[in-house]
């Protein structure tokens, strides 16, 4: 596992072994933070990362300067090896071992991106339920986005405030932003109409 770019491109980051995890690819999240890089500045980014296992996706987010960053996850070894590594690091990441569900349920903060990696065996209902509580908690920033990794067998494009999706090898991030409510303003559009 390494870093992709940022102030600790290139650097090896070795998880024990035994941790109940899928990390993301090197390539999967390339590709990801490609993606994100045409939407975000990093630097000074809040970022939610739930079911963050190794922390793969946070350590990312921190070398490329993004702070305060907050990883969320249920076992105890994933969460000691995140703080350890934040540690080494001088990484802002505050990790939290939660259920995911109770801490969105409870979570009073809003944030720029949440990305999100449930386990691919978990069920569809599941997968909608984590999407559905960052919206309804307002948990995701207006002009935030939100991404959730899956198998290609889960399908999440018929959720509100879908946005639009990425594969990459078996693997599929969905993206997904609050819809624009900016008003039409009458003298934009009647400007529109005018031939120059």
């Amino acid at each position: 596992m390494r870093i992709i770019s940022g102030k600790y491109k290139g650097r090896r980051i070795n998880p024990p072994k035994g941790l109940p995890v899928r990390p993301t690819t090197d390539m999967s999240k390339e590709a990801l933070f490609n993606v994100l890089n045409n939407h975000f500045n990093f630097d000074g980014l809040k970022v939610l990362d739930l079911f963050a296992g190794t922390g793969n996706i946070s350590y990312e987010f921190g070398s490329r300067g993004s702070s305060p960053i907050t990883s969320v996850d249920g076992d105890f070894g994933c969460v000691k090896f995140i703080k350890q590594t934040a540690a080494e690091y001088d990484f802002p990441i505050a990790a939290t071992k939660s259920d995911v569900f109770k801490f969105l349920e409870k979570c009073n903060t809003s944030f720029d991106i949440v990305f999100a990696d449930p386990p691919y065996g978990l069920d569809q209902a599941t997968f909608e339920k984590v999407v559905l509580l960052v919206f309804e908690r307002n948990i995701l920033n207006p002009d935030g986005m939100m991404v959730i990794e899956h198998s290609k067998y889960t399908k999440l494009e018929h959720l509100p405030n879908f946005s639009f999706q990425k594969s990459y090898g078996g693997s599929v991030f969905s993206f997904f932003e609050f819809e624009s409510e900016e008003e039409i303003d009458e003298d934009d559009f009647d400007d529109e109409g005018e031939e120059e």
